[in-house]
């Protein structure tokens, strides 16, 4: 246990139960990307699920993943192969019987994709595979050429909305888990029609993705804010290695527009790094070039950068052929169509961007966390599988296989012979925080991805961790106790206290491992080949009154409605 953050208040806003709706399932699951719809999907017919997503459904990192999915389907492949790459890529810190598990059971999960209508691309009849970094061998599924996470998440969204059993809120945040006697018993969650409410429920899985927008330059879309992470540690859940977060090396670097994720896969097909000067260096850095995982290619385009005094590095495609080329990558040559670049000809700007994060809530195979009654599944967890690097394309097969291997679980458990009640327990007024001065969030959270991008970036060092972590705590002491009533006060709580965490967790991580890089300990160190774990120093207080009239009169054994 290390550094954690001792926070103001158990919650992030007051309520008096006897003043909010509630609603009931058997399932919460809090998140719409690819992990939070497979465990919807997983869930048996006969229980109410009900799937809550912070945006639009369709607005999720699975959404906008590129690349693919890695699986071993190629007669040629091994199993033994992908599991020495994923290990490798994760430098000591996976963990053997997670990799081996999740690998094995990949071709399942692919299969299954295509049974609920998702089209792969083929070659020939035969799914066609591509190679990313990392990889020894070509095993990446793709779809749509470039868009493999719309057509993932176009035929599994189909699919849960046609599941009579399973409801959908969108547009709605979830502010808080709810917790008693030491177990999640659902969450409160806003939207602006209904405003807060309590849902109720028996299993919860937790499955809300990353944590990019804590960083200024970033693949992930605005949505990606650490809720999830923040919500687990206020609830008494174990994070670990929260200063592992893969910067991924292509980003389209154009100024005053959006940052753009440009795939792996482009360098997959053959594609060079030139810096200002039409220099290839990726050769003079790794033996595998280009292909070289992302935590090292990400550290070569910094010092690149560095030694050429230029903000950015250059893709190069223009000695591929032109067909192949705008045939495997459609959307992002409309993308670079747009800003009137040649995707076959024009050297293409790019500089490194924060795109996953690799630590999280602890689990288990089954994706437990040690709440009891919390699941948790996809990039939301730290469960063994990335070690200290995530391997290219092992994201979206990680959620799919836990996203499964969670619904399986709690169906067991929901199969129980005496299932536990779905009971409201008695639940005492919470109190709020000092309401002061008014903020403005939207400052705040500018300033913090900057200082988080300066200090807490590709490389580290002392210095800035001990900078950052004095601003941090500085905003953290008059921030995390104010009282807001919208999500981008809430959220902006969120990403203090995970930044906190990220910031510890490279602070006392004195060596360079995977992704999290220190130039004042630029070896890795055996000591260091184990995790940083926190926990939030306040237990999860238990809500009971000790008033018996704080108790609702539906407190006990009423079921009012079912989600």
């Amino acid at each position: 246990m290390f550094d954690s953050l001792d926070l103001p208040r158990r919650h992030l806003i007051p309520f008096d139960p006897r003043d909010l709706p509630h609603h009931f399932a058997d399932v919460l699951i809090i998140g719409g990307g690819l992990a939070g719809l497979r465990a919807a999907l997983g869930i048996e017919s006969t229980a109410r699920v009900l799937v809550v997503t912070k945006d639009q459904i369709r607005e999720s990192n699975s959404t906008y993943a590129q690349g693919g999915i890695a699986s071993v389907l190629d007669p040629e492949d091994r199993f033994d192969d992908h599991v020495a790459d994923t290990m490798a890529a994760g430098k000591g810190l996976c963990d053997p019987a997670v990799v081996e598990t999740v690998i094995r059971e990949a071709p399942t999960r692919i299969a299954e994709l295509v049974d609920w209508g998702t089209l792969f691309d083929r070659i020939d009849g035969q799914v066609a595979l591509g190679r990313e970094g990392g990889h020894s061998r070509a095993r990446i599924v793709h779809a749509l050429g470039d868009a493999t996470g719309r057509e993932v998440m176009r035929a599994v969204i189909e699919q849960v909305r046609s599941r009579p059993n399973v409801r959908i809120w969108q547009n709605s945040l979830t502010i808080d888990l709810l917790t008693f006697e030491g177990r999640c018993r659902g969450a409160i969650v806003w939207d602006r029609r209904r405003g807060p409410s309590l849902i109720w429920a028996r299993a919860t899985v937790l499955a809300t993705g990353g944590a990019g927008q804590i960083y200024r330059e970033s693949t992930n879309p605005s949505i990606a804010t650490a809720d999830g992470h923040a919500l687990a540690y206020r609830a008494g859940a174990e994070l670990r290695d929260m200063e592992f977060i893969q910067f991924h090396p292509t980003v389209l670097y154009i100024a005053g527009s959006s940052r753009h994720l440009l795939t792996e896969a482009i360098r997959g097909e053959g594609a060079y790094l030139r810096d200002r000067n039409g220099h290839r260096f990726m050769p003079e850095e790794h033996p595998d070039a280009e292909l070289a995982p992302r935590d090292d290619v990400s550290r070569a385009i910094v010092a690149q950068m560095a030694r050429t005094q230029h903000p950015c590095v250059y893709l190069d495609l223009s000695h591929l052929d032109p067909g192949l080329v705008r045939s495997r990558f459609p959307s992002i040559d409309g993308l670079l169509r747009g800003f009137g670049l040649d995707i076959t000809r024009d050297q293409i700007p790019v500089r490194p961007g924060a795109h996953y994060m690799i630590g999280g809530v602890s689990v288990d195979l089954d994706g437990r966390t040690d709440l009891t009654g919390l699941w948790a599944a996809g990039e939301v967890t730290s469960s063994g599988l990335h070690g200290a690097n995530r391997l290219a394309s092992n994201s979206l097969l990680e959620g799919l296989v836990y996203g499964a291997r969670a619904a399986e679980d709690i169906n067991r458990r929901l199969d129980d012979p005496v299932p536990p009640l779905l009971d409201v327990p008695p639940i005492a007024v919470v109190e709020g925080g000092r309401a002061r001065e008014p903020l403005d969030p939207a400052d705040i959270r500018n300033s913090l991805r900057a200082l988080m991008w300066r200090n807490v970036g590709i490389t580290r060092d002392a210095r800035g961790l001990d900078e950052a972590a004095r601003q941090v705590a500085f905003w953290c002491r008059y921030v995390l106790d104010h009282v807001f009533d919208g999500p981008d006060g809430w959220v902006l709580q969120n990403m203090l206290t995970v930044a906190h965490l990220i910031i510890a967790g490279a602070s006392i991580r004195e060596e360079s491992r995977g992704t999290h890089t220190r130039r004042d300990f630029p070896e890795p160190r055996a000591e260091w080949e184990r995790h940083v774990t926190f926990r939030c120093p306040r237990m999860p207080e238990d809500t009971a009154p000790t008033d018996p009239a704080l108790v609702p009169e539906s407190g006990r054994g009423h079921r009012p409605r079912t989600a």
